[in-house]
């Protein structure tokens, strides 16, 4: 490491091995726009192949721009190893592919944003992993829904749109004692929280949103914690305790640490099996755009929660907002949650409810002028949506309702614009909703 500083301001500039380009001595980290690489050898080929040697051997798999990135927000996050892949929806289907097969299982969280509800739900089902929802008001409710077949647990550290902080160290405790591992995806909480340092095994990241911060490129990345033991119970964790018939029938939970010397078995095959196979790659180019991003994300989002702070104090004082989503507001166990395990128990987004339903909801995104309308989440700008008509449409009023998505739900996610402007952009587009409102009424 170039620096073993535990400040993220430090890390997000200094993290990982690279220094300077070892052939032009460059300090802004180049693009290496290729595809293949020179093996030294035939030994060096034959050693990267069979994994005793870590090395450059196809962009598909791995590139020396993107392996920056990956070494930085591993360090960030206190884990050991990371591997950067196309999307955040790559890094939740691939953290999950990297444990289970068809017939086995995992249990979420029901707080989830909505592409990956329809990932977990849908898309995974067809593949013959089922998923079961359980509620994270109780941790217990994980276990109760586990059974032999159970791979994973898996949770948002702050779920959009229900900004309940996830009861990361109680589940994890629960989950190690019997093998089952807490995946965590930590998108809306970069710097803020830490699940690894929580007990989480494995965290991810939608890369663009605040990590690369500037609505340019899409990633994502997971990030092996380095600390659990995939071998403590072999019929919990088949694929890491059975032959695999990918690398000579190895069986990786043992071989992967001993030949490499740590317990990175997770990060090795999901980059040399599922990103061999599947090629989810990140571009080397979007790489370098989020490099750029996370060198300036702890000064970023400081910005960002100190204004979605404003907002959230600014909307509890308007007579047409019925409630306030934000962790600061929150109460009771949630508002313990969010002070356990966010940095100064704040974030970055702010839900509220509209009256007037669906169509208050419609008029007041219509009406705003500064703001911008669009589906991402994590900008320097400010951004705002209506769930219950886009994001979350297609899953059923049952469903969204679980999700925290009501017929009057607008979710902000707050830039670092001076937020006096913010603030007006939103007072004058919430004024003009409750008068169409009235006027319909």
């Amino acid at each position: 490491m170039t620096t073993e500083s535990l400040h993220p301001e430090t890390i997000a500039l200094h993290g990982g091995s690279y220094r300077k380009d070892a052939s032009t001595n460059s300090v802004a980290v180049p693009i290496y726009q290729t595809t293949s690489y020179q093996f030294n050898s035939q030994e060096h080929a034959s050693n990267l192949f069979s994994l005793k040697e870590l090395g450059n051997i196809y962009t598909r798999i791995m590139n020396p721009t993107t392996a920056v990135l990956e070494e930085r927000i591993a360090q960030l996050e206190g884990g050991l190893a990371a591997l950067a892949v196309s999307s955040g929806q790559a890094a939740s289907a691939f953290a999950i592919q990297n444990l289970c097969q068809a017939g086995d299982n995992i249990v979420s969280s029901t707080d989830l944003y909505g592409g990956t509800w329809n990932q977990f739900a849908n898309t995974f089902k067809q593949l013959g992993i089922e998923v079961r929802f359980a509620d994270p008001k109780d941790p217990n409710s994980f276990v109760k829904l586990s059974d032999s077949k159970t791979r994973a647990f898996y949770a948002e550290t702050l779920p959009n749109p229900k900004l309940n902080v996830f009861p990361i160290e109680e589940v994890a405790t629960l989950g190690k004692k019997i093998g089952i591992p807490l995946i965590v995806d930590n998108t809306a909480a970069p710097i803020t929280c830490k699940p690894i340092k929580h007990g989480a095994a494995i965290v991810v990241h939608s890369l663009t949103k605040w990590i690369g911060g500037h609505g340019n490129s899409i990633g994502g990345i997971i990030v092996d914690g380095g600390n659990f033991d995939w071998t403590q119970f072999p019929d919990r964790q088949p694929l890491f305790n059975k032959p695999d018939p990918s690398y000579w029938g190895w069986i990786l939970g043992k071989v992967v640490p001993e030949v490499l010397g740590a317990n990175i078995t997770f990060a090795v095959r999901a980059r040399f099996v599922l990103l061999r196979d599947l090629g989810s790659a990140l571009s080397p180019t979007n790489a370098f755009n989020f490099i750029q991003g996370l060198e300036t994300l702890p000064i970023r989002f400081r910005q960002h929660q100190e204004n979605a702070e404003k907002v959230a104090e600014f909307l509890t004082n308007k007579k047409n907002v019925i409630k306030v989503i934000h962790p600061k507001y929150q109460q009771g166990i949630y508002k313990e949650r969010a002070d356990k395990y966010l940095e100064n128990g704040n974030g970055p987004l702010v839900g509220f409810e509209l009256d007037g339903g669906i169509e208050a909801g419609k008029e007041f995104i219509d009406n705003l002028n500064l703001i911008y309308h669009v589906a991402n989440i994590g900008d320097a700008r400010t951004l705002a949506i209506h769930p219950a008509s886009t994001t979350h449409s297609q899953l059923s009023t049952e469903d969204k309702l679980r999700a925290g998505v009501t017929p009057g739900y607008i979710r902000l996610s707050i830039g670092i614009e001076h937020v006096d402007d913010i603030i007006n952009d939103i007072d004058q587009a919430l004024d003009k909703a409750q008068k169409k409102v009235k006027n319909v009424a």
